[in-house]
């Protein structure tokens, strides 16, 4: 048992022994830094595609006619032809007020032109009796005089007559009043057997006109003078852009729409400034078959600044802000990262922002990990590519009808619209800066 002990306590002891050489060996190595690996990043080169710049600003749809129905003669209410709210044609009777009394009036003055015409009848005998007989020496002068005024008389008579005729038939038209043209009436505000027109005309509904529709919108002064300086260089006025109205496309779209899916034409610009607002109104004419545009709702517009140029574009979100102004992080041949301060354009409906200055066609942006970059320090790159703009799809039921002067806008929202007089393009407003993107 001893001598068992004594074995287990040498091992023991030399098992000790190798562990604080070990620790020794240990204690005697040197610490060193080892740098994070560079950061991810996905990085793609900038896009450049023909844009074309557009003058965005706000308006409001109005009828392109309304007027109010009323009882011109009096009466009491016969008939109402319609239902209310309901689409008429034009001619079409919508109401009818008493009308005996009117044709009645009517007949009279009919019997009495027939009572004048066969006066004139022998008015007209009488004076060529006494015409001959005058020449014969069988009739006085004074007697002749007589027989040609009763003559004159009688031919007045006829004319007062037929006049009394035609007002007799127009006050019987009156008992019919119908649809000025075609559009939705309101809801009437007479009912059948109400007396109307005894004091003056009364309304009894009114009609709306709705296709074609007018968008009416206003320019500042700011921009107005912008674009007469730009056509002035081009040798052309502001007088000769309006005779060129029907080549100048406008696009708008409603609140809970997306994009501009109506087109139409600007078919008036006012001729002076308000002065009292400094600003110029414009109006756009649109088609409107399928009733999508009403009167009074509130619009975007949108109007071509010249033909589509070629531009650089980036993602929206690869776009930050700074005390500086917008940038975005580029990174060179050796994987550095930069900060590019950046000139923003128009937003496109992609999401893709147009950029007007501080890139080039050649230049790489990080698109992806931009919280990570640093300007200044290498990141791992991942190569990416940025989706171009999609075409325009087609906007359903949208007619290419040519009413009221309108040409047909089928062209596509991106494509270069065929404008004749260039619009500057930095008559736009300029959009706001994007946020900073954490």
């Amino acid at each position: 048992m001893v001598g068992g002990n004594g074995v287990s306590s040498g091992l023991r002891r030399g098992t000790v022994a190798l562990c604080a050489t070990f620790l020794l060996a240990a204690c005697e190595e040197k610490n060193t830094y080892v740098a994070p690996p560079p950061p991810k990043v996905t990085v793609a080169p900038v896009l450049e595609q023909p844009v074309t710049r557009f003058l965005e600003l706000t308006g409001n749809t109005a009828a392109i006619n309304s007027v109010d129905l009323n009882a011109r003669v009096q009466g009491f209410l016969t008939a109402i032809n319609y239902k209310d709210g309901q689409f008429a044609r034009k001619g079409s009777v919508l109401f009818v007020i008493e009308q005996d009394q009117y044709k009645a009036q009517v007949d009279q003055a009919k019997a009495t032109l027939a009572a004048n015409e066969a006066s004139q009848v022998q008015a007209e005998a009488e004076y060529n009796r006494q015409a001959q007989l005058a020449k014969q020496d069988f009739a006085s002068q004074a007697t002749l005089d007589q027989a040609r005024a009763k003559r004159d008389s009688a031919v007045a008579n006829v004319a007062n007559a037929q006049a009394s005729l035609v007002l007799a038939q127009i006050n019987l038209g009156y008992t019919q009043v119908s649809a000025p043209f075609d559009g939705a009436v309101t809801a009437h505000l007479q009912d059948v057997g109400a007396l109307v027109g005894y004091s003056g005309p009364t309304k009894l509904a009114s009609i709306v006109q709705l296709n074609p529709i007018w968008v009416w919108f206003t320019l500042s002064e700011q921009q107005v003078l912008r674009i007469k300086e730009h056509l002035a260089r081009q040798g052309k006025s502001l007088m000769a852009l309006t005779r060129d109205l029907d080549d100048i496309p406008i696009e708008i779209g409603l609140q809970t729409e997306t994009g501009y899916p109506h087109r139409g034409r600007i078919d008036y610009v006012a001729p002076q400034v308000d002065p009292s607002l400094g600003t110029l109104t414009v109006r756009g004419i649109f088609t409107n078959d399928d009733f999508a545009l009403l009167p009074g709702l509130f619009t975007r517009v949108r109007v071509p600044l010249g033909q589509a140029s070629t531009t650089v574009l980036v993602p929206d979100s690869a776009i930050s802000t700074s005390q500086q102004g917008s940038y975005v992080l580029t990174v060179n041949a050796e994987n550095v990262v930069s900060q590019a301060l950046v000139t923003l354009g128009q937003l496109q409906a992609d999401g893709l922002r147009a950029i007007e200055g501080g890139l080039k066609a050649t230049d790489r942006i990080i698109i992806n990990g931009i919280q990570r970059a640093v300007p200044g320090s290498k990141v791992d790159v991942e190569v990416g590519k940025i989706a171009g703009l999609a075409p325009p799809t087609p906007v359903a039921g949208q007619p290419l009808a040519k009413p009221a002067g309108i040409a047909p806008a089928n062209a596509p929202a991106v494509a270069a619209p065929s404008v004749a007089p260039t619009l500057p393009n930095n008559a736009s407003s300029a959009p706001a800066p994007a946020a900073p993107k954490n």
